[in-house]
């Protein structure tokens, strides 16, 4: 069955704040709408929402994302600085390692595959017979 995702969806949110070993700047809240999920739990799409704040983010994942609303800038260890606003659309590789800003209240859609850790071995040669 298709499933439409929502940008501004119906219900109460999940709410969350980060660990304070993730945050670098402010105690942001955040919002989740789970949307779906896959039978694995692998792949997964919603929409979040943060409050202000920055913290340090360490990728497993895939993550394409679509900014609905808000500014923030991620900025990789690297010191590369990708500045994102409505409209923008992205990939977030798996293996990202760096800080993601919230300037101003931010909220976007997103869908996430997260690999097996099989899967990963596989793809990264890792696997030993």
């Amino acid at each position: 069955m298709i499933r439409r995702l929502i940008c501004s969806p119906l219900g109460p949110p999940e709410v969350s704040r980060l660990p304070a070993t993730k945050r670098v700047e402010g105690d942001p809240e955040q919002r989740l709408w789970s949307q779906y999920a896959d039978a694995s739990g692998q792949f997964f799409a919603g929409v979040w929402e943060s409050e202000p704040g920055t913290w340090r983010v360490q990728y497993t994942e895939e993550e394409y994302c679509r900014i609905l609303e808000g500014r923030s800038v991620l900025t990789a260890s690297d010191g590369t600085v990708t500045e994102v606003g409505p409209g923008d659309e992205f990939v977030v590789p798996r293996g990202f390692v760096g800080t993601w800003q919230v300037v101003e209240k931010t909220r976007k859609t997103y869908v996430i595959y997260e690999a097996a850790a099989t899967d990963a071995a596989v793809r990264d040669g890792k696997m030993t017979e």
